[in-house]
């Protein structure tokens, strides 16, 4: 974490996706304008906290495939999100210990709660950086970033719940292209998306307005535009598919994919 030592500012009375993600998981660091944006997005999409959930146990399934099947010992996670149970150092360390992991926001208060993601295995280690994924030169370039992992060794750089608020197509893809370009070979692109194609035309009109209303920038992509991401790049079984569908880890009764309305996918960048 930066060793600055002021207090970081956070504007309350306007709506923040981690924050909004915080509430849909049931957590406490929220305020009226971020529950307030969340429950306009449920007036369209009502099973949105079932996809958070769900999203988030893709993640915990990816980094398990990541460290333990594919060896993969370091990680970039771009829009971390408030610290929760099962961050990525958890379960990485979990698996191999010496893990590395740099997690990344631009949230305030995310950064006033970076002292749970800092809780390192002894033989790993982790780091904090408040920046934007729109800048990308300025998280490659952090020192947290340069210091803490080896470019030479593969990285897993993780776009989890996060694409969809960067609107415009093409930004999209240059940014994931720019940081992808960075990755030493033999690194992952780990990306999940909300999507509309399992959406009928009504209810993806009633989700549009709902996210307009919300007053946070939101994009749903189709699968296809999802899988542009992924160009040039070898997709891990079973490809791109619903998060409740990505390498589930047991038997249970899913929820139906428009329920969730989530895409998500691991790649190995050459």
């Amino acid at each position: 974490m930066d060793s600055d030592s002021t207090w970081p500012v956070i504007d309350t009375s306007k709506p923040h996706p981690a924050r909004r993600y915080d509430y849909w998981l049931g957590g406490k660091d929220n305020y009226p304008a971020d529950r307030e944006s969340a429950d306009a997005v449920a007036a369209g999409f009502p099973t949105v906290r079932l996809a958070a959930v769900e999203n988030r146990s893709f993640l915990r399934r990816a980094v398990t495939f990541l460290a333990a099947d594919a060896g993969i010992r370091q990680f970039l996670d771009i829009g971390a999100g408030l610290p929760t149970a099962g961050n990525v150092h958890e379960i990485a360390q979990d698996i191999a210990p010496s893990s590395r992991i740099v997690y990344v926001d631009n949230d305030p208060i995310v950064l006033l709660h970076a002292r749970d993601l800092l809780r390192s295995s002894p033989e790993g280690a982790t780091a904090y950086i408040d920046a934007d994924l729109r800048d990308p030169e300025s998280i490659l370039t952090a020192p947290a970033v340069t210091e803490v992992l080896d470019r030479s060794e593969p990285i897993a750089l993780m776009l989890v719940a996060v694409m969809h608020f960067i609107t415009d197509n093409e930004e999209a893809y240059r940014l994931v292209r720019t940081l992808c370009s960075a990755m030493p070979s033999g690194s992952f692109l780990v990306l999940s998306h909300a999507t509309s194609d399992h959406l009928a035309a009504e209810d993806l009109a009633d989700t549009d307005a709902a996210n307009l209303r919300s007053g946070v920038p939101f994009r749903l992509r189709t699968g296809a535009e999802i899988t542009e991401f992924f160009r040039g790049y070898e997709l891990a079984p079973p490809g791109i598919a619903s998060v409740i569908n990505w390498r589930p880890d047991s038997w249970r009764p899913h929820p139906r994919p428009e329920a969730v309305s989530m895409l998500a996918g691991a790649a190995r960048i050459p």
